[in-house]
């Protein structure tokens, strides 16, 4: 029998991203675990309204979307900890300007360079919703056809109730191939 725990917010976890944006100038990282697929060309990225980097992003209309793999761990966690408003952080990664106008870390695997085309406010927080313009990929996380390949990519998993960073897991089966049915 289920045991009721309240409203807990069971999603987790969830890939750890690192977002960039302009702020004041320049480029500025917050680590972010609270991000969501609202469709095959948008996906929401959801800040705490005080952040520093809500600034940049309401006034460019851009972010980027940097997936964290466990050797930018270590950066991406110090950019969590520290508030652009009272540390810059522009230099923390190497990085380049998207096509929005973004910053694209150069050392993450994966970048997604989105334009916000929505903000979405609840008590505390600013969603922002995001249309990907564009996706940059290293060569060594791609399938021969061109996707990408989470095997090879091994992002950082974030849960949210203990603040811990996991690895993905194994293959467990391929998706409409293990109910017996082709539907």
């Amino acid at each position: 029998m289920k045991k009721q725990i309240g409203n807990a917010l069971a999603l987790y976890p969830t890939p750890l991203v690192v977002v960039g944006a302009m702020v004041e100038g320049r480029p500025n990282w917050v680590l972010v675990g609270h991000i969501g697929i609202i469709g095959h060309d948008r996906v929401m990225v959801s800040l705490a309204k005080p952040h520093f980097t809500n600034q940049g992003i309401r006034e460019s209309k851009a972010l980027s979307i940097n997936l964290v793999d466990e050797a930018m761990l270590p950066k991406a966690d110090y950019v969590g900890c520290v508030s652009g408003s009272k540390t810059d952080k522009s230099q923390v990664f190497a990085h380049q300007i998207g096509l929005t106008g973004a910053p694209l870390i150069d050392a993450a695997p994966v970048s997604m360079d989105c334009a916000v085309v929505d903000i979405y406010e609840t008590p505390g927080f600013e969603s922002f919703i995001c249309k990907i313009e564009a996706t940059y990929a290293e060569g060594a996380v791609l399938t021969p056809e061109g996707k990408i390949d989470y095997r090879a990519l091994k992002p950082v998993l974030f849960e949210f109730p203990t603040y811990e960073y996991l690895k993905t897991g194994d293959v467990l089966g391929r998706c409409r191939h293990m109910g017996g049915s082709d539907a």
